[in-house]
């Protein structure tokens, strides 16, 4: 009789009897009720009896089963490596097994009869160190189809005991693949800390590429091809009720894009919320706003999402993935209108616009850490409705009005709106720059995202009629200071959206 004892790992010959373990340990009457149900003192046989095949006996402890030997042969390495060992024991009849449970050698031998298992999250640690140790590798790759988010966390760490790489690999990219609604599950925190940012960052594997969202006859998304120079339609389940949306916020945070709020025409604000996951090429409702708003900025910092302010509106709320909900935070100082936001080394920056009775002229900041807005200090230029970016320390701001009230003797002598304008704002130094102006493109109604080494602008609105300097598509490089002029306009459309999205390879 062959005796032949488990090892860790998949296709390598360490051993270790530290793993080794009885089914049911810790439950004696569980182990009764097999022997009684199950053993009844004979062989259970896993093929037909009258065939001809050669039958080899499976014995561990004081289970035996008889298997056909060719099949053995054809689904397991373990059994193929040693039939063809050339030793005297492998012409025996029989192998004795030690150290496996009986339900995972149960189900792996089934397995290797019938080509089919049964995998429930009870016996998944059976089945995994039973199949590891036969090396039955067409269950390994079975169990890939057969990862959930309820049980990937278990898959993962079995796999890392057992050295199973590719069932390692897939639990990896699906947790990366559902980081958000990974989030939400106790056992996923019980990860190491590092390993769980690592997942957060697989989310960044795909290309960095421009997307475009909006009604462009119709509603619908477009990815931009730099290589050649063109959009490319691609296919979601977008939402019908994001349609003909204005006002709202979004954001990208975990690569995912976020879009809340908003109002629909002729009709009041919304507080519904959607979300896109590149991964899966899928748009999802997430949990919606606590008050309705429009025309305000939704800023991701630290893992959360803020909504800030809205028309007539001071309050802020925060979103955190791990919940799936919105929780009220400290207001800002007044309500603002037509402000600009942006997060900029883990605070919120809050420039121009209005307040119920003036200009703001004041920077405000916002510390997520200990839920309080400061007054930095007044600016001497009145800015409103600038898109705003950041890179590391300097807050770029694009676009929108801007009135030096101290050198103006006349309001209406010193407006930009004809230009579209760069300035920079650094935080540290609190220092002002006035960048690059392009004299031929309007700086209003822009839509902007930082991608790769530049700022890529674009029109919100262009119509059938609309000029030259309103038909907006360009780079600003923030490095060499220059503006490059984009070809390939994407379409007439109104409402656009534009952001950068890692995009897996197949989209």
């Amino acid at each position: 009789m062959i005796s032949a004892f488990p090892y860790i790992g998949f296709g390598c010959g360490s051993s270790s009897s530290s793993l080794s373990r009885n089914v049911n340990s810790n439950n004696p009457t569980d182990a009764y009720t097999w022997t009684e149900q199950n053993i009844k003192k004979k062989p259970r046989s896993f093929t037909d009896m009258s065939s001809t095949e050669q039958q080899i006996v499976i014995v561990m402890d004081d289970r035996s089963y008889n298997v056909s030997k060719s099949k053995l042969i054809e689904k397991s390495d373990y059994f193929r490596a040693l039939f063809s060992s050339g030793m005297r024991e492998a012409g025996e009849a029989s192998v004795q097994l030690q150290g496996l449970s009986a339900p995972g050698l149960e189900l792996v031998l089934e397995f290797i009869n019938t080509s089919k298992v049964q995998v429930d999250n009870e016996t998944l640690e059976d089945l995994i160190e039973t199949a590891s140790f036969l090396q039955v590798t067409p269950i390994l790759k079975l169990l890939l189809s057969e990862i959930r988010l309820d049980n990937c966390v278990e898959v993962f760490n079995l796999s890392e005991v057992y050295g199973t790489h590719e069932l390692r690999s897939a639990c990896l990219n699906l947790m990366s693949c559902h980081y958000h609604p990974m989030l939400r599950r106790p056992e996923f925190h019980s990860l190491p800390a590092e390993l769980r940012e690592q997942i957060r960052e697989m989310r960044m594997r795909g290309a960095a590429t421009l997307v475009v969202l909006g009604d462009l006859d119709p509603f619908s998304m477009l990815r931009y091809g730099e290589r050649e120079q063109r959009w490319k339609p691609f296919t979601s389940n977008l939402d019908p009720d994001m349609n003909n949306v204005r006002g709202y916020g979004s954001a990208v945070l975990d690569n995912y894009l976020f879009i809340a709020g908003g109002y629909r025409m002729a009709s009041q604000a919304i507080a519904a919320a959607h979300c896109y996951n590149p991964c899966r090429n899928e748009w999802t409702h997430v949990a919606s706003l606590n008050q309705k708003r429009a025309n305000f900025k939704l800023v991701a910092v630290s893992g959360k999402l803020y909504a800030i302010g809205g028309h007539g509106l001071s309050t802020v709320e925060c979103y955190g993935p791990e919940q799936d909900w919105w929780t009220c935070v400290s207001s800002m100082p007044n309500p603002l209108t037509e402000f600009s936001a942006c997060e900029c080394q883990g605070m919120i920056y809050v420039m121009g616009g209005y307040t119920a009775r003036d200009r703001n002229m004041n920077v405000l900041r916002y510390c997520p850490t200990s839920d309080t807005w400061s007054v930095l200090h007044a600016c001497s230029a009145h800015i409103r409705k600038q898109q705003m970016l950041s890179v590391e320390d300097v807050i770029y701001m694009v676009g929108g009005y801007t009135r030096d009230l101290k050198k103006a003797k006349h309001a209406e002598t010193n407006h930009s709106e004809d230009t579209l304008t760069v300035q920079s704002y650094n935080v540290r130094t609190r220092e002002w720059l006035q960048l690059r102006s392009s004299v031929s493109k309007s700086g209003l109604n822009l839509t902007c995202a930082l991608h790769n080494d530049g700022i890529y602008i674009m029109s919100r609105d262009v119509g059938p009629r609309a000029s030259l300097e309103h038909r907006v598509f360009l780079k600003y490089d923030i490095f060499g200071e220059a503006w490059e002029a984009l070809r390939h306009f994407p379409a007439i459309g109104h409402n656009v959206l534009l952001c950068s999205l890692y995009l897996p390879n197949i989209l």
